[in-house]
């Protein structure tokens, strides 16, 4: 589903200024990069995000898909997700959340967590800065399988 233009505007205008203002220029690379990550927030990995973009850009390359997806994290666009010892995976979501990932079949929900961290369990006078959290288990439709 395509954004209407004016919202598709603002958008392009938030990218391009948080680019900005972590050094980054605006490219049509970048564009296209992200806007994989925001069209299926299934958090894919850096190939599948070059696959994805391919379809749009086919002239992009791994190396332009991988230098993006680092501009996009490091620009706080983008989070960089381990859940296992595989490939990293890329999530848009920049609220606290946790990941719950199913080991069946792989697939990744958000779960939003308070900012400050009062569910969490922590030491005396600790800050919470940002979660960084997996939990692995079996989504619903796999649980009723076995």
């Amino acid at each position: 589903m395509r954004m209407n233009p004016a919202a598709e505007n603002n958008d392009r205008q938030q990218l391009g200024e948080r680019l900005n203002a972590g050094g980054f220029r605006f490219t049509s690379q970048r564009r296209c990069v992200y806007d994989v990550l925001l069209n299926k927030r299934d958090h894919p990995t850096a190939d599948e995000v070059f696959m994805r973009a391919k379809k749009g850009m086919p002239e992009i390359s791994h190396a332009t898909v991988y230098n993006c997806l680092d501009a996009l994290v490091e620009c706080g666009l983008a989070r960089q997700v381990h859940l296992q010892r595989g490939a990293a995976r890329f999530c848009p979501n920049m609220e606290e959340h946790c990941h719950y990932y199913c080991d069946a079949c792989g697939e990744v929900f958000d779960v939003t967590l308070p900012a400050d961290g009062a569910m969490m369990p922590k030491p005396r006078g600790f800050k919470v800065d940002h979660y960084d959290i997996a939990v692995h288990g079996l989504c619903a439709a796999c649980a009723k399988k076995k």
